[in-house]
């Protein structure tokens, strides 16, 4: 009785562990595979008024709507990070957004999608640049696709 208690007791800590984890947006094995992004989509933005706390902030505000879309599988909103300054590292933007997407018929949906194009329409007297990279993911294990191709 002993051993199937503590059998028991093992069972639910594994079985806890494993519920942390997909709570934490961990996944493993086929659950990894329908989650992992194929396609990032980062932009920056270059204030009108660089500098612009007030601007930023609403910028900002912008970009959270953008949430409510449903095909994006994570979005982060973020300002240039105080690191060292080197010649490789370009801190003249004002504010990002960093953008998951499961595929690119996703991406398109998103550039469609009235959430975004309402989030344009109040925003965009608030920039004066903007400069999209988007990045087709690379599975481990996998050839290199050619560019354009995904």
């Amino acid at each position: 009785m002993e051993a199937s208690r503590r059998e028991m007791a093992v069972m639910i800590a594994l079985g806890g562990t494993g519920i942390a984890l997909g709570a934490t947006g961990a996944a493993t094995g086929a659950e990894a595979a329908t989650v992992r992004p194929r396609l990032v989509h980062h932009v920056f933005f270059w204030l009108k008024r660089h500098g612009s706390q007030e601007d930023r902030d609403r910028l900002i505000a912008g970009l959270r709507t953008l949430r409510g879309i449903p095909v994006i599988q994570n979005l982060e909103i973020g300002i240039p990070a105080s690191t060292e300054a080197r010649d490789v590292v370009d801190a003249s933007y004002d504010v990002s957004e960093l953008m998951f997407f499961g595929s690119v018929e996703d991406q398109k949906t998103y550039q469609d999608h009235p959430i975004h194009q309402a989030f344009v329409k109040a925003c965009e007297h608030l920039w004066d640049k903007v400069v999209v990279y988007d990045m087709a993911v690379v599975p481990d294990g996998s050839s290199v696709p050619t560019a354009g191709s995904g």
